[in-house]
């Protein structure tokens, strides 16, 4: 049951693409992190999110990633392993002006280093935006 004032959190969810039954990892938690959007991603999925060690094939990463983090280029390439053929990366940053804001222009230069395609951003919460990565034979699949 999701009480009025949550209604905007749970759709989240559903922007990130998040379906029942499918498989979400969480690399990168910290306390800063948005409870009420991993809440919202695990009751729509139906299970808890995998940790950064599980080694299973999963559907769709949540990379919570800030300024001081590293390099962000090197995380994806370490991170994408175990993503399904067809499965989507959320880079979730914190929005400008708040503590961790990392530039859109970093972002997007991490992707191509990594050799993926980023797709579109999304507001998820007060304090973070999300960047869907894929891989570049998934968004150019032609059959």
């Amino acid at each position: 049951m999701v009480a009025a004032g949550d209604a905007g959190k749970a759709g989240v969810a559903e922007k990130l693409g998040i379906e029942p039954g499918i498989v979400v990892q969480e690399i990168g938690w910290d306390e800063d992190v948005d409870d009420d959007v991993r809440a919202a991603i695990e009751e729509r999925s139906g299970s808890d999110l995998l940790d950064e060690d599980a080694d299973e094939v999963v559907d769709v990463i949540l990379l919570w990633w800030r300024e001081d983090d590293g390099d962000l280029a090197d995380t994806l390439l370490d991170v994408r392993s175990p993503l399904a053929d067809t499965g989507v990366i959320w880079v979730l940053t914190p929005k400008t002006g708040r503590d961790g804001h990392v530039e859109p222009s970093e972002i997007s230069e991490a992707v191509s280093t990594a050799g993926m395609a980023q797709t579109s951003n999304i507001s998820v919460g007060d304090d973070w935006t999300a960047t869907r990565l894929v891989s570049p034979k998934s968004a150019n699949t032609r059959r």
